[in-house]
């Protein structure tokens, strides 16, 4: 095992040290001074609001940003030295990580905006325009200032060189926007969101290490750490919500990731082009679930920015399972279409369509099956 990798995974039982008394504080003062889960913004409808302290995210955020921050400040000021043989097999990517420090610091000024609007929310509803209006700044900040762009093949190709770099630009912020709200959608029942996005970034997380992006391996060790802290809690029954302090900061922080990543062969670009697909198949389960109740809510006359019981996980239950199967099949659906995805740019391109394949057969079997369930309520109905 190639040492920088020994080091990242180390980061992980880091930030679970890190968030596990964070969790147990959070929840404590969350149920002293009242932090519960409430109603929500005007117009959210929820099944049951249930007194649980929804003082999560702070745990979370503080599982990743702590140690994120001791360790720019190590680095910065003690160099690799202290880290032994650790540090000389990271003296040859020390050039690229100084480089990439003030991204890093931007990152977690991003971060804690949407962390404290998320924690603000949580006490007093702000209203989706508000929050997406952050979002949009924080996303501006991070694609505008340190020129973090998917696609910027873009720039060069034919009829779109004029326009450069806009179309880039606004496709990066747009998925930042869709990934943050994304996972956001996805915190609506015990266990789904911590759980769903744990398996993301211990995805990611592989990618991240196959293709020897040590910086961006490293904070997904730290964020796949605080996950699986929280969810020792947060599982049915939960003790504890992250609520949107920390759905935002999950949310943004893999969109970040993911466009950071490089997920085509340095040596051979173009021979795994089909690689940038890789985060869609990856987070196919929380785009299908955001796509999907924005669709019902748009053709229902709703705000799709307004929360309701109409995501996956609700209708899997109003079909029959109950809330902790219904958690356990999307995390089993996420982990078996995200498998398809890691080193897709590295496949040949006849396994490459056949994780395309599987990935739309796996959305498919889970649309019809909830056509199917549609259709026998409504027969059954008088």
């Amino acid at each position: 095992m190639h040492p920088v990798v020994r080091l990242i995974l180390l980061l992980i039982p880091t930030a679970f040290v890190v968030a596990v008394p964070s969790v147990i504080v959070a929840r404590r003062f969350g149920r002293r001074l009242g932090c519960l889960d409430g109603e929500g913004a005007q117009g959210h409808a929820k099944a049951n609001v249930r007194a649980v302290p929804n003082t999560g995210g702070i745990a979370i955020f503080f599982g990743v940003a702590l140690p994120m921050t001791v360790g720019l400040i190590v680095l910065h000021w003690a160099g690799i030295d202290f880290l032994g043989s650790y540090g000389t097999a990271l003296q040859e990517h020390l050039p690229r990580i100084s480089q990439q420090t003030m991204m890093a610091v931007g990152l977690l000024v991003c971060l804690l905006i949407l962390h404290v609007m998320g924690v603000i929310d949580d006490r007093r509803p702000l209203g989706p325009w508000i929050k997406l209006c952050v979002q949009t700044g924080c996303a501006l900040v991070m694609v505008w200032l340190f020129d973090c762009r998917l696609l910027t093949l873009l720039d060069t190709q034919p009829g779109l060189d004029a326009v450069a770099p806009w179309p880039s630009i606004v496709l990066t912020v747009l998925w930042l926007l869709v990934v943050t709200n994304a996972i956001n959608f996805m915190d609506n029942m015990d266990g789904l969101a911590a759980g769903v996005t744990a398996i993301v970034a211990t995805l990611f997380l592989i990618a991240a290490c196959i293709n020897a992006q040590w910086l961006i391996a490293a904070v997904l060790a730290l964020l796949l750490g605080a996950l699986l802290a929280f969810l020792m809690f947060n599982f049915p029954p939960a003790s504890i919500f992250m609520g949107d302090g920390g759905s935002l900061v999950i949310g943004f922080l893999l969109g970040f990731l993911t466009v950071r990543t490089t997920y085509v062969p340095d040596d051979d670009p173009t021979s795994g082009w089909y690689g940038v697909f890789m985060p869609l198949v990856i987070l196919a389960v929380p785009l299908y679930d955001f796509c999907s109740v924005v669709a019902i809510r748009l053709s229902q006359g709703r705000n799709p920015l307004v929360g309701d019981q109409q995501h996956l996980s609700h209708r899997l239950v109003q079909r029959g399972l109950s809330p902790a199967r219904a958690v356990l099949v999307i995390w089993g659906c996420t982990l078996a279409i995200g498998l398809s995805g890691i080193g897709l740019g590295r496949l040949p391109g006849w396994q490459a369509l056949l994780a395309g394949i599987q990935t739309i057969v796996i959305l498919a079997v889970m649309a019809g099956y909830e056509h199917l369930l549609n259709r026998a309520v409504r027969e059954d109905q008088p």
